[in-house]
């Protein structure tokens, strides 16, 4: 049951992906995407959190490395956005360590910068 409603909710932040890409297609930064799809989301009833902190936890504290999760939708998704040319190795170990140290299991990259938007996207499950 579970995980049907996260799949659920995973089919909307792509239809809502979808919608953005078609309306202001590429070439813009990634906040316009960030700001833009967030209010998308929250047109469909989603809860959404942007520009996360997430903490390492190291010697039993929580520290402040930097890291910030893109989007967190319904505390379960992690959606990393990019507009960069091509995606790279680098951008997947980003969303896997946010995977990690959030102890989320399932995350979106998504690159806003390509023609097809099916293009750039990765689905990524940890």
């Amino acid at each position: 049951m579970l995980i049907d409603k996260t799949e659920e909710i995973f089919k909307k932040v792509l239809d809502a992906c979808f919608k953005v890409h078609k309306t202001l297609g590429p070439g813009l930064l990634e906040n316009a995407y960030e700001i833009c799809l967030a209010h998308e989301l929250q047109k469909m009833g989603l809860r959404v959190r942007s520009q996360v902190a997430l903490p390492v936890i190291y010697d039993g504290i929580k520290l402040d490395a930097g890291y910030r999760i893109d989007l967190l939708v319904e505390e379960s998704i992690i959606v990393e956005l990019k507009a960069v040319d091509e995606l790279h190795p680098i951008h997947l170990a980003q969303v896997l360590t946010y995977l990690k140290l959030s102890k989320k299991k399932l995350g979106l990259l998504i690159n806003f910068n390509v023609k097809l938007l099916k293009n750039g996207i990765k689905r990524v499950i940890l």
